[in-house]
């Protein structure tokens, strides 16, 4: 019984971090939304369909809806590519995008009060500081070790299937996201959507991985905070201490 407990008691708390960590991925990519410089290559086809939808040109929906059904879009593309070696335990990723879809829509409201994103400086803070946040998070979300994202798994199957490098398989993807959006761009709008793919959407493309890349052999603080299990007689000190056992 205390086995049985301790393992979900683990993952209840792996999955509190996961949150977490995705709460500070919405809120990066909230801001690289805002600085209208370009957003994130996951966010700029519902970012597209959102400004659309406040032309009236579609369904009026927020980047987060438009979100959770790429989403959904990109969970069925895995069962198309993958068919019998799709793992039922993967649908969990539509909860997953589900959660991350409605706390992009929480992070877009709380980045509508930070600043009015109108002057340069202002814009290029805002891009910095997003794909910084964002790398980061991305890098505490990939050790939490649950579920891929639904964009993540969309890759990791078209690797598997066609054998090719998984960095070659994201550029591939990512390239093609991009240009979808450019595509809806020009059918709602009849221009570049330059606040939609801009060269914010470049940069946050090579930066994030930079970030995650330099951030990754730091996290050795974060691997023990998920081995931590959190009881009624651990508290503030008792963490702390766990975290940094040669400090204290």
């Amino acid at each position: 019984m205390k086995f049985q407990k301790d393992k979900v008691i683990g993952f209840v708390w792996q999955h509190v971090l996961l949150l977490l960590s995705m709460f500070f991925m919405t809120f990066g990519v909230a801001l690289c939304v805002r600085s209208n410089l370009g957003s994130g290559v996951i966010s700029s086809i519902p970012m597209s369909f959102s400004l659309a939808g406040q032309a009236g040109l579609a369904p009026g929906w927020t980047i987060g809806g438009y979100t959770n059904i790429m989403n959904v879009i990109l969970v069925l593309a895995q069962i198309l590519v993958l068919r019998r070696r799709f793992e039922p335990i993967q649908l969990f990723q539509l909860l997953i995008g589900f959660v991350f879809g409605c706390l992009l829509d929480v992070n877009m409201w709380l980045t509508s009060y930070f600043s009015t994103y109108e002057t340069l400086p202002a814009q290029i803070i805002a891009q910095l500081m997003g794909a910084t946040i964002l790398g980061c998070a991305v890098a505490t979300e990939i050790r939490c070790g649950s579920v891929t994202m639904p964009g993540e798994g969309i890759q990791v199957a078209i690797a598997c299937v066609t054998g090719r490098p998984f960095p070659t398989v994201k550029i591939l993807v990512d390239t093609t996201l991009v240009i979808l959006a450019v595509i809806s761009g020009f059918c709602f709008f009849g221009s570049w959507p330059w606040t939609v793919v801009g060269p914010g959407t470049l940069f946050a493309m090579f930066y994030v991985g930079y970030i995650v890349k330099l951030v990754n052999p730091h996290l050795g603080w974060f691997d023990r905070l998920l081995d931590y299990r959190p009881g009624f007689r651990r508290y503030i000190y008792g963490l702390a201490r766990f975290i940094y056992p040669r400090h204290l």
